[in-house]
C-alpha cells in the first residue's frame, strides 16, 4: 500500500535547530520546497527555531500538544567532535522525537543529520547526497496519509 504525499489542507509544524546553521538553513529550504511542491500552503507552515538538536524533542512535544498540526518535521545537524557529546545529543534527539510521535499519535519526521564531518552534513543538505530536509518533509506528508488509511481498517 502506498500513501499519497498530497499536502492540500494540511497544517505542518517545523522545528529547526539553529546549531550548525549553514547546514540547517539548507535543510529548512529543502523542507519548505517539498511542502510547497506537495501543496501545503505557505500560511499552513509554522517554523520554530530552537538552539540545537537536543532541544528539538521538547519543542516538538509542545507543538504536538497544541493539536494544531497534522504532522511535524524536526530538522537539525549533529556533527561528531572529539568528545562523546555527539552520541548523547544524537541519541537523545532521536529518542525524544520518536517518543513525541508515539505519545501524540502524530507523524513527526526525523530530519536530523548525524555525520562525522561538516562536509558530510552539507552533502546531505542540498549537496551531492540530496536534501534530507526535503525527504523528511515528504515523509511527514506520506505518514499523514498512511495513518489515515490504516485508521480505516
Amino acid at each position: 500500500m502506498q500513501a499519497g504525499p498530497s499536502g492540500d489542507g494540511l497544517r505542518i509544524g517545523v522545528a529547526l535547530a539553529r546549531f550548525n546553521q549553514a547546514v540547517t538553513d539548507r535543510l529548512l529550504a529543502g523542507a519548505l520546497e517539498a511542502l510547497g511542491h506537495h501543496g501545503v500552503a505557505d500560511d499552513a507552515i509554522d517554523v520554530v527555531l530552537v538552539p540545537g538538536a537536543f532541544e528539538l524533542p521538547l519543542c516538538a512535544e509542545r507543538m504536538a500538544a497544541t493539536g494544531r498540526y497534522d504532522a511535524l518535521v524536526c530538522l537539525g545537524a549533529v556533527v561528531r567532535g572529539e568528545t562523546p557529546h555527539f552520541e548523547y545529543v544524537a541519541g537523545e534527539a532521536a529518542r525524544g522525537i520518536g517518543d513525541v510521535a508515539r505519545r501524540h499519535d502524530l507523524p513527526v519526521a526525523f530530519g536530523v543529520l548525524t555525520t562525522d564531518t561538516i562536509e558530510q552534513a552539507l552533502a546531505r543538505a542540498g549537496g551531492a547526497r540530496g536534501n534530507k530536509g526535503y525527504e523528511a518533509a515528504v515523509t511527514a506528508l506520506e505518514m499523514v496519509h498512511l495513518l489515515r488509511v490504516v485508521q480505516k481498517f
